[in-house]
C-alpha cells in the first residue's frame, strides 16, 4: 500500500522520514533544577526515535532560566546545557529520525509545581521565581507577574536568538518557536492576557509584534537550511473576546513572510476552565483552516491515537503531517505497528528488533493455531 502517513516530507534542507512525528511532551524531570536534560530525557526521546518516528521534538526548552515552567524543566540558556542535549541528538539521528526542539518562555505560567509536587506558583524558598507577562495579569491560581518593559522585551528576543544558535551546535535539525498553550508569546498575542497600550499591545498587529521579532531573529540564526516551525494555540475557545482562528490565519501568513516554514496547530491554554470540545481529532479543522487559508504548511495535534485516523488527516490535506503525544507514551514504537496496520512498506526496523517485526514471523502450524 502507498501510505500518505509514511511518504517522506522534505523541510528546506532536510527531508522527514513520514509524517508521524512525536509532540514536545514536557517531563519535568531535571531533579536538580539546572535545566540540564540527563539519562531519562536521552532513554524518553531516544525511544520513540527507535520506534520508527520521523521527528522528535524536545519538551518546551527555556531559553532563560526564568522561562521555565516549573522548576524542573529543560533548558538551553547556557553552553553545558548544549552539550547534554549534542548527546541526546546523536542518538536520535542514529536511529534515523530528525531532532527538533521546541524553544519556550512560559511568562505568567512559569515557576509553577509539577502535578505531581504540588499546585499553584513555587515560593523563592523552594527554587521559584518572581514571573513576567505583557501586562501584570496572572494565571487564575498563581502569582501576579510584572509587565515587561522595553528592555525585557529586548532580552526575551535575544533570548530566542541565542538559544537558536545552542540548539544548531547541538546538533539539532527543526527549531521551533513555542507561541502556544498560553505561554509568554501567547500571553502577547491574546487580548485578554495582553493590555498593553504600547507598540507590543492594542490592535493585532501590535500584540503579533513580539512572535514576530522573534521568528525573524530565529529565522537569521537558522540561515537558509534549517526549518523553523511556530506552535500556535489556533484558538482561545474564549470568542469572540480572545484569541481566534481568524486571527491565527492572519498572523500564519506574516509568520510565512518572516521566515517561518510550518505551523504546528494546538488551541487553548490562555486561561482555565475555557470550554473545549476535546474528541478525538478535535483540532484538525484547525490545521486545514490554516493550511488552506494562508498557504504555509501546517500540522496537526490532539487525540490522534490511530493508524487509519492518521493516515486519512495527511492523505486528506488537512495537515501535512500529524504530531502524536500520549499515543507515543503508550506505545514508543507506535510508527512501526502503524505501518504493519497501513501496509506501508518501511526500511527502519532497528536491525536489533528485526526479528520481533511482522514480516519475520513465521507462519503457525496447522497444530499452533
Amino acid at each position: 500500500m502507498t501510505s500518505a502517513l509514511f511518504s517522506p516530507l522534505p523541510l528546506r534542507a532536510i527531508e522527514a522520514r513520514n509524517r508521524l512525528w512525536v509532540s514536545p511532551l514536557c517531563q519535568y524531570s531535571c531533579e536538580e533544577q539546572d535545566g540540564m536534560p540527563n539519562d531519562w530525557h536521552l532513554v524518553h526521546l531516544g525511544s520513540f526515535a527507535r520506534g520508527g518516528a520521523g521527528l522528535v521534538m524536545a519538551e518546551a526548552t527555556a531559553v532563560v532560566p526564568e522561562g521555565r515552567i516549573s522548576p524542573w524543566d529543560t533548558g538551553i540558556w547556557d553552553d553545558a546545557q548544549r552539550d547534554a542535549w549534542a548527546r541526546i541528538v546523536d542518538f536520535i539521528h542514529g536511529q534515523g529520525s530528525l531532532a527538533a526542539i521546541q524553544l519556550a518562555h512560559a511568562g505568567r505560567k512559569a515557576s509553577t509545581y509539577r502535578e505531581w509536587s504540588g499546585v499553584g506558583t513555587v515560593p523563592a524558598a523552594e527554587g521559584g521565581w518572581p514571573t513576567v507577562a505583557p501586562s501584570a495579569v496572572a494565571f487564575d491560581g498563581y502569582a501576579e507577574p510584572s509587565a515587561l518593559d522595553e528592555d525585557g522585551i529586548a532580552a526575551v528576543i535575544d533570548a530566542f536568538a541565542e538559544a537558536a544558535r545552542r540548539s544548531l551546535e547541538a546538533g539539532f535539525d527543526v527549531l521551533e518557536v513555542h507561541a502556544a498553550h498560553g505561554y509568554l508569546l501567547h500571553q502577547f498575542l491574546s487580548p485578554v492576557s495582553n493590555l498593553r497600550d504600547d507598540r507590543w499591545g492594542g490592535s493585532l498587529v501590535g500584540r503579533a509584534r513580539l512572535l514576530l521579532h522573534v521568528v525573524r531573529r530565529v529565522r537569521a540564526v537558522a540561515g537558509e537550511d534549517v526549518p523553523v516551525l511556530v506552535r500556535v494555540s489556533a484558538t482561545d475557545w474564549l470568542e469572540p473576546e480572545g484569541w481566534t482562528l481568524d486571527d491565527t490565519v492572519t498572523i500564519a501568513q506574516w509568520l510565512r513572510e518572516a521566515g517561518a516554514d510550518l505551523v504546528d496547530t494546538s488551541t487553548g491554554g490562555l486561561v482555565p476552565g475555557a470550554v473545549i470540545p476535546v474528541a478525538p481529532g478535535y483540532q484538525v479543522p484547525h490545521a486545514a483552516a490554516i493550511r488552506e487559508r494562508s498557504g504555509i504548511a501546517a500540522t496537526a495535534v490532539g487525540q490522534i491515537v490511530d493508524a487509519r485516523q492518521a493516515e486519512r488527516i495527511v492523505a486528506s490535506g488537512q495537515a501535512d503531517a500529524v504530531f502524536v503525544g500520549r499515543e507515543f507514551m503508550r506505545d514508543p514504537h507506535f510508527p512501526l505497528r502503524a505501518a504493519h496496520e497501513l501496509g506501508a512498506e518501511i526500511g527502519y526496523w532497528p536491525p536489533q528488533y528485526t526479528r520481533a517485526s511482522w514480516t519475520s514471523r513465521p507462519a503457525l502450524a496447522a497444530d499452533e493455531d
